[in-house]
């Protein structure tokens, strides 16, 4: 029947103690009317589109049979859990999603009791829900943890480290695996259905257990042969091998969005109270929504669209954006060494990286969630005379720290690191912020860290960095679109450890590291209307820094204002720790550091994020005023 016709039910659903009033049979209308409210909400908003629709069904069934929030649910990513966010008391403000003051992309502790755990970054979800597990039978609690992990989160070590600890340690774990890509084995239809059901219920774990305590009396390796050849033989039938050699039960695979299916097994599971346990679901990312089904995406992160025909809004179209830019520049480069290669994590739309490869196939190398494998990779790829590019969001490449200093930096590797993301991300809020790359890149001995000024710089980088072989170098970037400067049709070698001055003044000086630069030119510019000469730089380099330069600005000028899209402790600190050295702030120079907030910062359009942050250039003309004692309304007046 269609449940347009029907009384609708998801007004009676504020939060999943209203689910659980419900009858089972009316669980299918319920999913047609959350995945209809899904695709409205997103073409308001934009968002994570297509992974949320693919676990509607999966969304409902766990909290119709699990007792929320006292049972935890951990989603990886978090941007699968719209629909959970819908069912969890958010619905009224579900078209707040990514805006200023509103609900986050993905969970968050902070909003919910329902959200055990913020994800964010993926493949966390297993570490966490087994911290959870323990700490619940130290307490001697009762309460059930799952953990919801799509396919390819498990592409990352960290999930299989969590894996090998659950298994070894026999805690009372779910681990839900939401096969949604490249299914690891496909579902039968009803007789595998029927197996998962057999396979999760009392009577063949009764029989399985009392099988085991037989064969233990004809001594252990007769008990471990047979318990093998019986597990084996299943894995075979149900794909389970891998997993419960790993120590877990696994049932499945089981088609995630039939929930005749679904709700028996996690029955099973939820009364069985056996762990830990692996549930195979079988999901389509999209599902439900034609344009997402047939976008090669599947609609995994949308603008505004309109929901009868799913075109999306568009941005308009002026300058070229730094990741096309990018792109673009790195093929030029590989047009003429063949030695240079891609390396990405996952990302190569995100990184524009899928250009790259169009162009270079066999030269391309998309690794999965696995940024600490693609360092070393990298590495590995630099000490046989290769070039690679390892291109990483600024937040993402801090999960591969440890590779960055071990197995690049400290081996003096000819890496190269473009890095995507640079500063304010906008509505994907503090977990994507790129906000630390220059300070935990510029600690390091021998890295050679630059950030673009704008486009055309990011060419000259590209190009610097395809020719540098001495060691490990970094160039960042931030999203969205240029400044409209003209692009040379190739970028030109720079000069490693020095800046330029882009206007001479002589009273102010504004030191810019990275795109912030345009704003330094505008705020120069009332300035020298308000009287005051201003010299605007662009640093170009964090490490190695120009001293040159940084000692001319500040012997010459009486206030040097720094500006970056970075943390405390990046490149202001490396340009104060040159002026104390060389005594020049003994002299009366007035050095003010205009950096991110020391905070995470919330999600909100990344253009009233840095006016909010003074980095914009009437925060840099009150800055300066400040310094000198005086105030910018006094002067307008």
């Amino acid at each position: 029947m269609n449940a347009k016709l029907q009384t609708p039910l998801l007004d009676k659903v504020r939060v999943p103690s209203d689910l659980r009033k419900l009858a089972e049979r009316d669980l299918p209308q319920l999913a047609c009317e959350l995945r209809a409210e899904l695709i409205d909400a997103v073409s308001q908003t934009g968002g994570h589109l297509g992974a949320g629709l693919g676990v509607v069904e999966l969304t409902l069934a766990l909290h119709y049979v699990f007792d929320t929030p006292d049972d935890r649910i951990i989603w990886d990513v978090g941007h699968q859990a719209y629909p959970h966010k819908i069912l969890t008391g958010r619905r009224d403000r579900i078209r707040t999603l990514r805006q200023e003051g509103g609900l986050s992309g993905f969970t968050r502790r902070a909003e919910s009791e329902y959200d055990p755990f913020g994800a964010a970054h993926s493949s966390t979800s297993i570490s966490a829900g087994l911290g959870m597990a323990v700490a619940r039978d130290l307490a001697g609690g009762r309460n059930n943890v799952i953990a919801v992990i799509g396919d390819g989160a498990l592409s990352a070590g960290m999930a299989y480290e969590a894996l090998n600890n659950a298994g070894s340690l026999g805690a009372r774990l779910i681990v839900i695996l939401n096969d949604n890509d490249m299914s690891i084995a496909p579902p039968t239809g009803a007789m595998s259905a029927y197996l998962a059901r057999l396979a999760s219920g009392r009577t063949y774990l009764g029989l399985r257990d009392i099988g085991k305590k037989l064969t233990s009396t004809l001594g252990r390796r007769a008990d471990r042969a047979i318990t093998r050849a019986v597990e084996h033989a299943r894995g075979y039938v149900t794909g389970g091998t891998l997993f419960e050699e790993m120590g877990f039960f696994h049932i499945g695979p089981i088609d995630g969005h039939n929930l005749e299916h679904l709700v028996p097994v996690l029955k099973n599971v939820r009364d069985n109270g056996r762990g830990p346990v692996l549930i195979h679901v079988v999901t389509q990312k999209g599902k439900g929504y034609a344009p997402a089904e047939a976008a090669a995406d599947k609609y995994h992160g949308v603008n505004k669209f309109d929901v009868i025909t799913g075109a999306q809004a568009k941005a308009p179209a002026n300058a070229p954006s730094y990741t096309t830019v990018f792109a673009e520049s790195l093929i030029r480069e590989a047009q003429e060494d063949e030695r240079i290669v891609a390396v990405t994590a996952a990302m190569p739309s995100g990184t524009g990286l899928d250009l790259f490869g169009k162009a270079f196939p066999t030269r391309t190398f998309d690794v999965g969630i696995a940024e600490q494998h693609a360092v070393t990779f990298a590495a590995g790829l630099a000490t046989e005379g290769y070039k690679p590019f390892a291109t990483i969001y600024s937040t993402f490449l801090q999960r591969a720290y440890d590779q960055v200093v071990h197995d690049v930096a400290i081996q003096k590797l000819p890496v190269r690191f473009p890095i995507d993301r640079a500063g304010f991300v906008g509505a994907d809020g503090a977990t994507h912020c790129g906000a630390f790359d220059i300070g935990y890149l510029a600690s390091l001995p021998g890295f050679v860290v630059m950030a673009a000024g704008d486009e055309a710089e990011l060419r000259h980088m590209v190009r610097t960095a395809a020719e540098y072989d001495e060691g490990p170098i970094s160039f960042r970037y931030p999203r969205g679109n240029g400044v409209g400067v003209n692009l040379p049709e190739r970028g030109s070698v720079l000069e490693i450890g020095k800046g330029r001055v882009v206007r001479q003044g002589t009273r102010v000086a504004l030191l810019s590291f990275g795109t912030r630069l345009h704003d330094c030119l505008l705020a120069a510019e009332e300035l020298g209307a308000a009287g005051l000469s201003a010299t605007v730089a662009d640093a170009r380099f964090a490490k190695p820094l120009d001293h040159d330069l940084v000692r001319r600005l500040a012997r010459e000028h009486e206030v040097l204002v720094t500006v970056e899209e970075g943390a405390v402790g990046g490149f202001a600190s490396q340009v104060l720790h040159f002026l104390a050295h060389e005594g020049l702030l003994e002299n009366g120079l007035k050095v003010r550091p205009l950096v991110l907030p020391d905070e995470f910062s919330d999600h909100a359009k990344p253009e009233k994020m840095y006016v909010d942050a003074g980095l914009d250039s009437a925060g840099i003309v009150r800055t300066v005023f400040a310094a000198l004692g005086r105030s910018v309304q006094a002067q307008r007046a």
